[in-house]
């Protein structure tokens, strides 16, 4: 279980970093230092390490400005290597230095080091790397993409058209709206709302999203492509966070 956890731990920060940090080194360096030193306490330096290479293996196998190399298989793989390791390793008996201070409880029970941090690593993955995912799944099926649409436009078709103000607009309006944050506050409700066992609540946000969605999925006209990229996109997020879901759930009562 603490190899998952640091494993997506390290995958999910390495990613933040790359989003988010204004120099990418340093904050490599420092998410680095942190994981050591949290291994180190932990009595799991060799799971951290083997967790920092697998970010790093991450992070060049899924790059974040062009399409995957490698397509959609390094998620595969690493979901397989999650989900073998919380099946087969489980929890550890002792957790180290911060194993005799530890204490942490919940409506369900005690909850471990090694429970905790995979949590908090799944948490991390699901913040902006399943974004990556997502984004590969779409890569790999060829989808219409908002952005590649809107930027496929070739220039000379510029003056051809006249300046109105309603095209700027229009323009903002052709593409599906959000989706950097609304994938990641998404998969959070739905590991939430899963791992509370409130599914009525659950189907009524992913039912509304398709109401929210419905007028931009409704300008598709012939070629459905707006609806491909939606179901595409939505159920491969939602596989993601049910997932994680499942994890913390097997682990919870393993």
């Amino acid at each position: 279980m603490i190899v998952a956890g640091f494993i997506l731990l390290a995958v999910g920060a390495a990613d933040l970093v790359r989003q988010f940090a204004p120099i990418r080194w340093i904050g490599y360096l420092a998410t680095a230092v942190l994981l050591l030193l949290l291994g180190s306490v932990s009595d799991a330096v060799l799971p951290m390490i083997a967790a920092l290479l697998a970010g790093v293996a991450w992070v060049w196998c899924m790059p974040d400005g062009r399409p995957s190399p490698a397509g959609f298989w390094p998620a595969v793989l690493l979901a397989l290597i999650s989900v073998g390791a919380v099946i087969w390793i489980g929890d550890r008996g002792s957790a180290g230095l911060i194993g005799e201070v530890w204490q942490l409880r919940s409506p369900f029970g005690e909850v471990s080091f090694d429970l905790a941090i995979l949590t908090l690593g799944l948490t991390a993955f699901l913040l902006e790397s399943a974004n990556l995912v997502v984004r590969a799944a779409l890569d790999g099926e060829h989808t219409w993409r908002p952005i590649e649409s809107a930027e496929s436009a070739p220039e000379a078709a510029a003056p051809e058209a006249a300046p109105t103000e309603a095209d700027p607009a229009r323009d903002r309006r052709d593409a599906f709206q959000g989706g950097r944050l609304i994938g990641p506050l998404e998969r959070m409700l739905v590991l939430i709302l899963t791992l509370a066992a409130a599914y009525p609540i659950l189907a009524a946000m992913l039912a509304a999203k398709g109401i929210v969605r419905f007028p931009e999925i409704s300008r598709d006209g012939e070629t459905g492509a707006r609806a491909e990229y939606f179901l595409v996109g939505s159920l491969v997020s939602w596989v993601i966070a049910l997932g994680a879901a499942f994890l913390v759930w097997w682990s919870a009562h393993s």
